[in-house]
C-alpha cells in the first residue's frame, strides 16, 4: 500500500533523503507542481522558535478525548484507520490488537495488543513544536481540536515515535526514506492548516525533502 501511495503522490523510494534538492539554499531541483506540498511550503510564514515557557500537554486539552462525537475516543479513532486485523474489547470501540503493518516510521509490522502497545499515536506536528511556533497564542478550543486532528495523527513504532520527541523536520526524519515525502507532506499541510510558523532550518529541511518528489500533493482532511 505504501508503495501506492508514493507512485500516486510523485515519489520513488530513492528521493526522500533530499538528494534530489539544491544542497546550496534547500531549493527543489525540479519546479513545484501547483497543489503540491513543495508549493506551499511557500506560503509558511518563517520566524525563530519561541521559548518552550509555559508548555504543558494539558494546555491542549484531555488526552483523546471524542471531538467527533462518534463515541469514541480519537486514539481508538485513529488505531481502527492505520492497523489491521483490528478486534474489539467492545465490539466497536476500543482496540484491543491489530497489527501495524508497514509501520510508517521503520517500515516494520508492529503488532498492537491493549495494555502492552509497542504501538504510539503520534502527533506529526507535535504538540510542544507546535507550542513554539504560535500555538500558545491559541485559545483552549482550537488547541484541543488540533491535539485530536486526523490530519496530525499517525499510528507509529513507540521506540521510534519516542526517539523523535518533539523534533521538527529540520531536526528529525523517519528512518524509512520511502515515508519522508508524506511525512513532511504531512508537517506541510498541518502549519499551513493552522497558521503555524516554521524556522529558517525547518523550511530549508522540507523543500530539501520534497525536492525529490515534487509532484506529492498537499494532504487534506
Amino acid at each position: 500500500m505504501l508503495a501506492a501511495l508514493l507512485a500516486v503522490g510523485g515519489c520513488k523510494a530513492g528521493d526522500q533523503d533530499g538528494k534530489g534538492a539544491d544542497e546550496g539554499g534547500g531549493g527543489p531541483s525540479r519546479p513545484a507542481a501547483s497543489g503540491s506540498a513543495l508549493a506551499a511550503v511557500s506560503s509558511l510564514t518563517v520566524k525563530g522558535r519561541a521559548p518552550k515557557t509555559g508548555y504543558e500537554r494539558s494546555e491542549f486539552g484531555s488526552s483523546w478525548v471524542d471531538t467527533d462525537d462518534n463515541g469514541c475516543g480519537t486514539r481508538d479513532d485513529i488505531l481502527k484507520r492505520d492497523l489491521k486485523d483490528v478486534k474489539f474489547r467492545d465490539g466497536h470501540c476500543l482496540v484491543a490488537s491489530g497489527t501495524l503493518t508497514d509501520d510508517p516510521y521503520t517500515g516494520r509490522d508492529v503488532r498492537f495488543v491493549r495494555g502492552r502497545s509497542k504501538v504510539d499515536i503520534d502527533h506529526v506536528v507535535a504538540l510542544s513544536d507546535a507550542w513554539q511556533k504560535g500555538a500558545q497564542k491559541w485559545d483552549r478550543d482550537k488547541r484541543l481540536e488540533f491535539a485530536n486532528d486526523p490530519l496530525n495523527l499517525i499510528a507509529v513504532d513507540a521506540s521510534a515515535n519516542r526517539r523523535k520527541g518533539d523534533g521538527d523536520a529540520a531536526t528529525w526524519l523517519p528512518p524509512n526514506k520511502a515515508y519522508r515525502c508524506d511525512y513532511v507532506a504531512h508537517q506541510v499541510a498541518v502549519k499551513k492548516a493552522y497558521g503555524l510558523w516554521v524556522t529558517g532550518a525547518e523550511r530549508t529541511a522540507m523543500r530539501r525533502v520534497l525536492g525529490g518528489c515534487p509532484g506529492t500533493k498537499l494532504p487534506a482532511r
